[in-house]
Order: C-alpha cells, then sequence, then structure tokens
C-alpha cells in the first residue's frame, strides 16, 4: 500500500510541476530520494500522462490547425512547430550519444533552481521594457526548439521555463502565446521521449521489470492533476508575470543547500 501512496504523490508532484515554470524532473529527483528510486520509463512515463492533459485542453486549437491546413498561417505554425521538435530530437540524441544525462544528486538540482530562478527575474525585467509581441518568427521557433535540450540535460532548468522564457527572449513577448506554444511543443516532445524509454527498455528485454500497474496509476493521477494545474496557469499568465515562480525557485534551491549537510 504504501509503494501505491509514493507513486499517488510522485504523479502530483508531476502534474503539479510539468508546466510551472519550477522543474519537474528536479522536484521528481528530490521527491524519489524520499519516496524511492523510480526507472527512467516512469518519469518519463508520468510526464507524458502531464502531456494528455495538455491535448485534452488544446483539443479545440490542435483541430484547427490540423482541420484548416489550407489556411497559409495554419501550415505555417505547424511548420514551426515541427522545425522546433526536430531541433530538440536531433540535440537530445547528439547530447544521448555525448552521455549526457540527468544527475542523481541533490545538490546541481537546487543550483539549478537559484540559477533558474534569478535568470527569471532577470529576464521578466528585461520584458518589460520590451514591445509586447505575439508573431511567432522561423527565429523563435528554432531557439525555443534548442531551449528544450538545455532540461534534458540540466536538472532544475525546467522545460516550459527554457522554452517560454527563450520565446520571450527571443521577441516573442506576450506570455500567453509563448506559453501556448511551448506547450504544444511539449506534446510530440515528451511522447517521443516516452516512446524511446520504451523501445530501448524493449530491445534490451527488460520490460517484464517495469510495473506496469503503477506505472498506469502515476500516468493518470499525472493527467488529473496537470489538467487543472494548466488550467490555472494559463488564467495566471493572462495578467501574472512569472516573477512568484521565481522567488519559489530560489528559496526551494536555498532550502536544499541548508538541509543537504543534513
Amino acid at each position: 500500500m504504501s509503494e501505491w501512496l509514493d507513486v499517488l504523490w510522485l504523479g502530483i508532484i508531476e502534474g503539479v510541476t510539468e508546466f510551472l515554470p519550477i522543474s519537474s524532473t528536479g522536484h521528481l529527483l528530490i521527491a524519489e530520494h524520499w519516496l524511492g528510486a523510480r526507472s527512467e520509463l516512469f518519469n518519463v512515463g508520468i510526464q507524458a500522462g502531464a502531456m494528455l492533459a495538455v491535448l485534452l485542453i488544446y483539443r479545440e486549437r490542435l483541430l484547427t490547425l490540423l482541420l484548416g491546413l489550407h489556411q497559409r498561417d495554419n501550415r505555417d505554425y505547424i511548420a514551426k512547430l515541427c522545425a522546433a521538435f526536430l531541433v530538440t530530437c536531433v540535440g537530445g540524441l547528439a547530447a544521448k550519444k555525448l552521455g549526457l544525462s540527468l544527475p542523481e544528486t541533490v545538490q546541481p538540482v537546487a543550483w539549478a533552481l537559484i540559477i533558474g530562478g534569478i535568470a527569471i527575474l532577470l529576464i521578466e525585467r528585461h520584458a518589460e521594457r520590451l514591445p509586447v509581441s505575439a508573431q511567432l518568427t522561423w527565429k523563435i521557433a528554432l531557439i525555443v526548439g534548442a531551449a528544450q535540450i538545455l532540461a534534458a540535460v540540466f536538472p532544475g532548468t525546467s522545460r516550459s521555463a527554457a522554452t517560454i522564457f527563450a520565446a520571450m527572449l527571443a521577441g516573442l513577448n506576450s506570455r500567453p502565446q509563448a506559453t501556448e506554444f511551448a506547450f504544444l511543443l511539449g506534446i510530440p516532445t515528451m511522447f517521443a521521449a516516452s516512446g524511446y524509454e520504451f523501445l530501448k527498455l524493449a530491445k534490451a528485454g527488460a520490460l517484464h521489470q517495469e510495473n506496469w500497474s503503477l506505472f498506469g496509476f502515476g500516468l493518470l493521477v499525472s493527467a488529473v492533476v496537470a489538467f487543472i494545474a494548466v488550467k490555472w496557469l494559463l488564467r495566471y499568465v493572462q495578467s501574472h508575470r512569472f516573477t512568484v515562480f521565481a522567488w519559489y525557485r530560489i528559496a526551494l534551491g536555498a532550502a536544499l543547500l541548508v538541509l543537504l549537510p543534513a
């Protein structure tokens, strides 16, 4: 029973943190020091579960894009999503080949949380001096695709934070528009990452080692919680900055550094 409770907590943590700019991977690494480590497939899989929430929330937007391919704006948007995704895939595979992966210790996460929080404060201060722009260019799309690689290599970076703020720095200085592109790009990215881990385990003949009941439960919990979190965040970004998340990151990172010796 305790194992199911552990998975429940991990699913809740993933669902809450996946789309907030506070690093879901970092929070999972921290939580697993107390709740027990999980397989890479489990961690990536429940992230994909959170993406199911985005798929549901943005279903009308996605249908408009797919059914409206006769319109140039829709074709252009989809092409930029594909280009950003391709950049992420190429960069992610290159990082794998180079042996770059997330560490399993808390200290790098703590520093990344603090540095990321400071970066958010600086970016927000810079962005408020720029004119609001909702135009998604090819340059922005490619930069956002490259930004996703940071979250795959550096723990605590946060995929959503890296992509949203990369878009804003590159010129998409509209939080709702930057958030939408970051979230839509996350759908194929996380599903591809889950598929990659699944095929890797299948090739190694290790799929039988996964507890699929717990996997499915964690995926379901993260999807439900993420749905609530994304609904809230999309309303929040309409009239708020991300400063509160920056201070949260700094406070959590500092607390972890203080607690590490113990």
